[in-house]
């Protein structure tokens, strides 16, 4: 039965290679055909260019550009602000009840929570919270990170009271503290004026809103925290023989604490924090209770040249470029990436913002402006390198012409599938870029070399090239197919890194594809057209018919 098996197996294979191999020859015939037909037609070869080349530039325009797409990292961060002066019991019956909702997701694996700290300005108080929701591994759950998101906010849009945002952490860690796009309003008018701060960038925000292309904009400026000022009377002080520094670091110690000294007890070190007993500093008069010593070292109570007024402020006054400045966070719509993001607030900006406040860019926000058109930078890099080690490589500048120009075929090929399949130009696209230079350019000094050895034998350019370009097909398409194959699991990627997968693996694809389907017409027409031109060169002419003979054996004799 074995045996049986064996032959039967083998009967199957050999019938198929020999499908195969018929398959391929009538199509080797057809190409030598066709490539005959269109060799000799410059107008065909040129028209095929400048068609690549203008689409190429018509998709990349037309594509939403991004930096670093926002990946599915199995977490949910979570930031909650209650109103102003709220207690921190307020904030945890809120946080409660979002780590309820949360758990009640059947893709929600854990949920830890934490009242009294801000996930966006890293700063404490009692009316700030965050959470972070674990999320259960991809083979365990259907819903991706939005769709658990949306559920999330339909399950909490009855708390009302307090403001609660749910984002994918960032990209890169240690580049912002959440998704999405980051920028900061500054005041520039040196009122120092908060609350006009405040207004401003809550209108600002609420024009962003109002864009189609941005959703879950919101700042978390809040200049209305209920607070206490100290006015100090400096004539006063002076008067008094005190110095305003001494007397806040004074008031340092009796209220916020001071560190003094370590002391070892019972074979364990302690610390000697100096400060006012609790029942001392309960309400805010008693600060004007306080004494400090003077420079005769007599004591002074601070009421008399101090006074407490009740004003509102933010719970952290943030600075950016040396300015008062409120963080902006928000995220793309559907569909649409942060470069138009970008575009989109950079032009608003300039239409709303009043006179005297600029906004600028922080996070990776900064570093995707900032990146501007590097991969453009880099791919002419990289063209450069290969076209001066082809032109030494074949002792001539015109040759690795045709290497070079049959690339815009595979550019097009990668934005279209890009375009086809709904995703971005991103940093993953320009890396598949670059790597097609390498496997286009692969295909295409195959021919070449060939087409130039058979030309120093004695053939045509026409000839050559087309005896170069039947010979090579086998070995193109087949090491081209193997390459498309291979991406297919990057294509069709799921889970962690899924959405960079994809887009490396659809631009290479689609770049290698059209790159091998086209360039195998584009190339043979492209190295008539300059062979030719090498031909007439004085300059190569000059280097056929130089003497070879050494000039030590000129000398000698």
């Amino acid at each position: 039965l074995l045996k049986h098996d064996t032959v039967k197996r083998n009967n199957v294979m050999t019938k198929f290679f020999d499908w195969f191999n018929r398959t391929y020859a009538k199509t080797s015939v057809k190409y030598w055909q066709f490539i005959e037909l269109i060799i000799n037609r410059r107008v065909v070869t040129l028209l095929a260019l400048i068609f690549f080349t203008i689409s190429s530039w018509g998709l990349i325009s037309y594509l939403p550009s991004g930096f670093i797409p926002t990946e599915d990292q199995g977490t949910i961060y979570v930031n909650v602000t209650t109103p102003s002066g709220s207690t921190l019991e307020r904030t945890n019956e809120v946080m409660d009840k979002i780590q309820k909702a949360a758990a009640s997701i059947p893709a929600v694996e854990g949920v830890s929570t934490l009242a009294g700290f801000s996930l966006f300005t890293d700063g404490a108080g009692a009316s700030f919270g965050m959470a972070m929701i674990t999320l259960k591994p991809w083979s365990q759950r259907s819903e991706g990170v939005d769709e658990i998101i949306e559920q999330l906010s339909q399950k909490t849009e009855t708390l009302k009271a307090a403001s609660i945002q749910f984002f994918p952490p960032p990209a890169v860690p240690g580049y912002g503290n959440s998704s999405g796009f980051e920028c900061r309003i500054q005041d520039r008018t040196g009122s120092g004026d908060l609350q006009k701060l405040e207004s401003v960038a809550r209108t600002f925000v609420a024009d962003l809103g109002q864009q189609k292309e941005l959703q879950n904009v919101f700042t978390s400026y809040d200049a209305s925290f209920p607070q206490y000022l100290l006015n100090v009377d400096n004539d006063k002080a002076a008067q008094k023989g005190i110095s305003v520094e001494h007397a806040m670091n004074n008031l340092q110690a009796l209220v916020g604490s001071y560190y003094a000294t370590n002391f070892i007890r019972f074979g364990q070190m302690y610390k000697v924090m100096v400060q006012a007993l609790p029942k001392y500093r309960a309400q805010p008069e008693d600060i004007l209770k306080f004494y400090i010593k003077n420079t005769d070292g007599e004591m002074v109570p601070y009421s008399a040249f101090t006074e407490i007024e009740r004003v509102y402020g933010p719970e952290q006054l943030t600075r950016y470029n040396m300015y008062n400045s409120a963080m902006i966070n928000g995220e793309p719509s559907q569909g649409h990436s942060t470069g138009e993001a970008i575009k989109i607030i950079e032009e608003l900006s300039k239409q709303k913002l009043p006179k005297g406040y600029t906004f600028d860019w922080s996070g990776m926000t900064r570093d995707e402006i900032s990146s501007g058109n590097q991969g453009i930078y880099i791919f002419a890099i990289c063209f450069a390198f290969v076209y001066l080690i082809l032109s030494a490589q074949y002792e001539s500048f015109l040759l690795p012409l045709p290497v070079l120009l049959s690339l815009p075929t595979g550019i097009f090929g990668a934005y279209f599938l890009l375009m086809l399949f709904g995703l971005q130009n991103n940093i993953y696209a320009q890396v598949a870029l670059i790597m097609l230079i390498g496997l286009l350019g692969k295909n295409a000094i195959l021919i070449v070399e060939f087409a130039i050895l058979k030309q120093k034998e004695g053939f045509s350019p026409a000839q050559a090239v087309a005896e170069g370009a039947v010979a090579r097909l086998r070995p193109i398409v087949m090491t081209s197919l193997a390459f498309i194959f291979g991406l297919i699991p990057l294509m069709v990627a799921t889970g962690a890194g899924a959405i960079g997968n994809r887009t490396i693996g659809t631009a290479a694809a689609g770049g290698m594809l059209f790159g091998t389907l086209f360039g195998l017409i584009v190339i043979p027409g492209l190295y008539i057209i300059f062979a030719r031109k090498t031909q007439k060169d004085p300059d190569q002419n000059v280097k056929q018919n130089e003497n070879n003979t050494p000039l030590s054996e000129i000398i000698s004799e």
